[in-house]
């Protein structure tokens, strides 16, 4: 009851008021604000029209990465099970909306004990899974009240975590102890949840149900197909930088002028797909490279007789497409890592392609896999960036051993869609 209280009654409170102190400066905290005011009514709206079916299953995730985890297992229990999705980062939201297998969705709203019991009421769900580590307290805390078994899937908890640290495990116990079964991607996962549960047998280790996510999407990408207007015309080596922050485009770029510097015949394409590709961050983008006088085009201006091979950079200026471009990639790069957390390395992985990226990688146990087997390198400055893309640029092979061995430990990994269903099927 100590940890309830403080959570609620101190926790809460801070969270409340700094989200929205936040939102002053960040629009897509603004954004999320906004969306969760409509949220018990649309919710209503949503069921009202939803499939009349026994079984409800209850998915939450926080963003993009965790949804994708959710989808093999959402569209094999589909047919018998109604799916509710709830998600906290306004930057999945258009791809919820545009997905097939969901009778309803929302954003989370604030995780205050009503606000968990009207969810609960309002869903009625046989289960609530939770993707990855979005777990929120009250929600668990009144699931567990009513009886509602709850899961994680493809759950990590890596080693500098705080929910490890003295306080952190006193609180994150009094949490884990009321969810009924952890899926951990890996036995090291699986140890470091045993320090916060009950029970030894509320942990079992399934793997990374991404896996197959970005396999299935990997083969069905044509090697031959035409992404936009003059792809035929980029001759040289193309490095596909995905899911950039301002801070991994400032080391790119670094880097992409010091190549140019030291390695005069050698050129290089260089498409850069921002993690949100707002107007406001092309504008900066393009702000930068001006600055810089490295030649660029747009995703959206280029038409059917557009020749780039005189064109440094190509800026992706949509979304939905990057998984597909690292098919072109003869190196790939992946944002977040000098951000603050590593985006998707699977799927340049999957596409066999050998992986840069910096130094921020604790998120992501599959990122050190391949740092580990040799797939991927890890980069903390423009010079050494240069020197990695130099030294595969100068030899094929070992790029391609690179990439090979980087889809091997993805085709290596594959089966954790089934061992989770072996589990969830038991509550829906």
């Amino acid at each position: 009851m100590f940890w309830r209280f403080v959570y609620n009654a101190l926790a809460l409170p801070v969270m409340f008021i700094g989200f929205h102190v936040a939102a002053c400066f960040n629009h897509k905290i603004r954004e999320g604000i906004v969306g969760r005011r409509d949220v018990f009514e649309k919710l209503t709206r949503q069921l009202e029209d939803a499939r009349n079916l026994e079984k409800t299953a209850w998915f939450h995730f926080t963003s993009v990465g965790e949804f994708e985890q959710t989808k093999p297992l959402i569209e094999a229990i589909y047919a018998e099970t109604r799916i509710v999705l709830t998600f906290f980062s306004p930057s999945v939201a258009p791809n919820v909306e545009s997905y097939p297998y969901v009778d309803a969705a929302a954003y989370l709203p604030f995780d205050t004990p009503r606000n968990a019991k009207r969810l609960i009421d309002l869903i009625q769900p046989t289960c609530l899974i939770f993707s990855r580590y979005d777990i929120w307290a009250n929600l668990v805390w009144k699931a567990s009240k009513y009886d509602i078994p709850t899961i994680i899937i493809a759950g990590t908890v890596h080693s500098g975590s705080k929910r490890l640290s003295l306080i952190g495990r006193s609180f994150f116990r009094n949490v884990h102890r009321h969810i009924t079964l952890h899926c951990a991607i890996s036995e090291d996962d699986a140890t470091r949840f045993q320090h916060l549960c009950a029970s030894k047998e509320q942990v079992v280790v399934t793997g990374d149900t991404r896996y197959e996510q970005v396999y299935r999407r990997a083969l069905s990408v044509d090697p031959d197909a035409v992404f936009f207007p003059g792809q035929d015309t980029l001759k040289q080596p193309i490095l596909v930088a995905g899911s950039t922050y301002s801070d991994d485009e400032k080391v790119i770029f670094e880097s992409y002028q010091l190549l140019r510097e030291d390695v005069p015949d050698v050129r290089l394409h260089l498409i850069v797909v921002p993690h949100e590709p707002t107007p406001v961050r092309i504008n900066e983008i393009q702000a930068e490279l001006n600055k810089r006088k490295i030649a660029h085009i747009c995703y959206s201006e280029l038409s059917g007789d557009v020749n780039l091979e005189s064109t440094d950079i190509l800026i992706v200026d949509t979304v939905g497409i990057l998984a597909k471009l690292y098919q072109l990639a003869d190196i790939a790069f992946v944002g977040g890592s000098f951000h603050s957390n590593v985006h998707n390395v699977m799927e340049p992985a999957a596409m066999a392609k050998p992986i840069l990226f910096g130094p921020i990688i604790q998120n992501a146990y599959e990122a050190t896999l391949l740092l580990e087997k040799g797939a991927a390198k890890l980069v903390d400055s423009p010079q050494q960036m240069a020197k990695v893309i130099t030294e595969w640029l100068d030899d094929e092979e070992a790029r391609i051993t690179a990439g090979n061995i980087g889809k091997q430990l993805v085709e290596d990994n594959l089966g954790a869609v089934e061992r989770t269903l072996a589990h969830l099927r038991k509550y829906v």
